[in-house]
């Protein structure tokens, strides 16, 4: 079975294309991206605005048709947190469904940890024991935690990278002032995490997925992608307080030539830094382990999951099929 998983996010609107079967491990068949910054188009009234939805609506057509070039029997699509909070989304979505003919789920802050968790459990398996997963995105970080495939715990907090950068930086690069006082005001923030956690026992295993954390991890000495998805990878409290150092002074234009960051993402590395810094800080982590797999793999294995049977999240999501039809 050929699958398609468009993922309209903060950032970009992304599909991955995967041969799949229920039971089988999904191959990676085709990747393909629009940097269309949502988040940063919505307007002070709190609407995705004009320029925004018509952009939307052409990266999801452009890879409607690069689903059905390549075979997909089906497109499960959905989008994240700079839809999900757009006060005109409704109006949005349907003009999307209306000009693409897909239909956009879209998720909630905790199906996002939920899902990321399942992809997180099956990469590392039941060995793995209780699993703590951290995930930064453009606008919220998830943690989940648990261990079987649901989590115990899920949770969905407005701190993601880039409206991190948008809400407590006014300088690229930001000043020593701006970078403290995010800090201070991150750990407070997350001051409650540490309770919540703590309350389901210490993890066997902490591991951290999305590009940002692979950006961090790499920046401090980790494999490149080249090395395959298999070398262990990971990101050190450490190796952190040392880059947080070095790139906080850099503007994004030279952070965009480093290694392992995309020019779509650099103006929001720092801000993610410290997000990452103040999660480890708060939960007492030394150490992150870097997972290859993250949401789009966790909404293609439920969808697997569910291959003969109705599912709450996965039936709900909707693309096209082979013919180019509405399902």
């Amino acid at each position: 079975m050929r699958l398609g998983v468009l993922d309209v996010g903060s950032n970009t609107v992304h599909l991955l294309v995967v041969d799949a079967h229920r039971g089988a491990h999904p191959t990676p068949m085709h990747s393909e991206k629009s940097v269309l910054r949502l988040a940063e188009q919505i307007t002070r009234s709190g609407d995705l605005g004009r320029t925004g939805s018509d952009e939307l609506v052409r990266a999801v057509e452009s890879a409607k048709g690069a689903a059905l070039r390549l075979g997909c029997e089906e497109v499960m699509a959905f989008a994240t947190s700079a839809v999900r909070e757009a006060k005109n989304s409704a109006k949005v979505l349907a003009r999307v469904a209306d000009e693409t003919g897909v239909e956009l789920k879209v998720l909630s802050g905790v199906d996002e940890a939920r899902l990321t968790f399942l992809a997180v459990r099956r990469w590392f398996g039941w060995s793995a024991g209780q699993l703590l997963v951290l995930d930064i995105g453009g606008g919220s970080l998830e943690i989940a935690m648990g261990r079987d495939e649901e989590p115990v715990l899920a949770e969905s907090l407005p701190l993601g990278a880039g409206r991190t950068t948008r809400t407590r930086f006014q300088h690229d690069p930001p000043t020593r002032s701006e970078v403290v006082a995010t800090s201070a005001w991150l750990e407070e923030q997350l001051s409650a995490l540490a309770k919540k956690v703590a309350k389901w026992g210490e993890p066997d295993r902490v591991v951290a997925t999305s590009k940002t954390f692979r950006s961090l991890a790499r920046l401090t000495g980790a494999a490149p992608s080249a090395a395959g998805p298999r070398v262990r990878r990971t990101l050190t409290d450490t190796a952190l307080r040392q880059l947080i150092a070095f790139i906080s002074r850099m503007p994004s234009a030279e952070l965009a030539h480093l290694e392992g960051v995309s020019s779509s993402r650099s103006h929001q590395l720092v801000a993610g830094a410290l997000v990452a810094q103040a999660a480890m800080r708060a939960l007492s982590l030394q150490e992150l382990e870097i997972c290859p797999w993250a949401l789009r793999e966790g909404v293609i294995l439920r969808r697997l999951d569910h291959s003969n049977g109705a599912d709450d999240t996965g039936a709900a999501l909707t693309g096209v099929s082979a013919n180019g039809e509405d399902r």
